[in-house]
């Protein structure tokens, strides 16, 4: 290989793993024009047409596919041994990008971060809040954050916080006027507010779990969001009722902003955990990080 090329083969590493432009020139700090002719300069180096581009998405020809698996590993191993050097050093160094929800930051992984960062200053977190499922080892992150169900299959997966129940709610206002729901069946009686979920573009359904009977209900409403805060406005501005964590909306609950209905159906279930592909044991920073995270009851 020659030298000249390495920064371009870390480029093409991102394009094929991140199959976007988009998202690997802003995960390589560099626009998506600049990245473009580099991906271009390469292939006319080689004499082969590494990915193939359309107006909607990119993806590895054969070639390109070929040149990822054989010198991604290379690349990974590289980056690993660079990383166990900080056991060389006085303090924990090193960089770590985790993938998660907002309400997970908000509420398990920034109470942690805060005095975490403050104490090992030469630690750097990067955190990227996103719904989507995303294949954390193929876009380069360290981490993922999921709820326990949800952890995807082959990682290795750690508590980092108490179990968690949803919670129905409307405001006072929208109660004045109209009847409680005593049954999730009574739902397509009211204006709900909906989440839609990048993986797959469909609309989250409302889980209820009763005893033995379980279900899932399709609601409708006015407006559908991307995110749990803004369904929160949404529900604090009397525009129907939204299906959120029960920790987010516990302090509009005891305020008196909201109203929670249904609480004999909504369960509990396995709260969020950081998981990992097992190779990143091999960081210092990261396992300071995963100490400091882990859940203790």
């Amino acid at each position: 290989m020659l030298r000249e090329n390495a920064n371009d083969l870390l480029a093409f590493l991102a394009v094929a793993r991140a199959r976007s432009f988009t998202k690997a020139a802003a995960r390589l700090g560099v626009s998506q024009s600049a990245l473009s002719h580099t991906i271009r300069a390469l292939e006319a180096r080689l004499g082969l047409r590494l990915l193939t581009r359309t107006t909607r998405s990119v993806s590895p020809t054969e070639a390109g596919q070929h040149l990822m698996e054989t010198i991604g590993p290379h690349f990974e191993k590289i980056e690993i041994e660079l990383a166990a050097l900080s056991n060389l050093r006085d303090t924990p160094a090193g960089n770590i990008r985790i993938n998660a929800m907002d309400h997970a930051l908000e509420y398990i992984l920034w109470p942690v971060l805060k005095p975490f960062l403050a104490k090992y200053p030469d630690i750097s977190v990067e955190v990227c809040c996103d719904y989507g499922f995303v294949d954390i080892a193929a876009q380069g992150f360290d981490a993922g954050v999921r709820l326990g169900e949800d952890v995807a299959q082959g990682m290795i997966a750690t508590r980092i916080g108490p179990d968690m129940r949803m919670a129905v709610v409307g405001s006072p206002t929208y109660f004045a006027e109209r009847t409680r729901p005593k049954t999730p069946r009574d739902l397509t009686d009211h204006p709900c507010n909906n989440l839609r979920l990048p993986t797959n573009g469909g609309l989250y359904a409302w889980e209820f779990k009763k005893g033995d009977e379980s279900l899932k209900a399709r609601v409708s409403g006015q407006v559908t969001f991307n995110g749990v805060y803004q369904l929160l406005t949404a529900a604090l501005d009397g525009l129907g009722l939204s299906y959120l964590p029960e920790d987010l909306v516990a302090p509009h609950i005891a305020a008196g902003r909201l109203v929670q209905v249904l609480e004999d159906w909504c369960a509990p279930f396995a709260g969020f955990h950081l998981y990992y592909p097992s190779r990143r044991q091999a960081s210092p920073a990261f396992a300071l990080l995963l100490e400091a995270l882990r859940y203790r009851s």
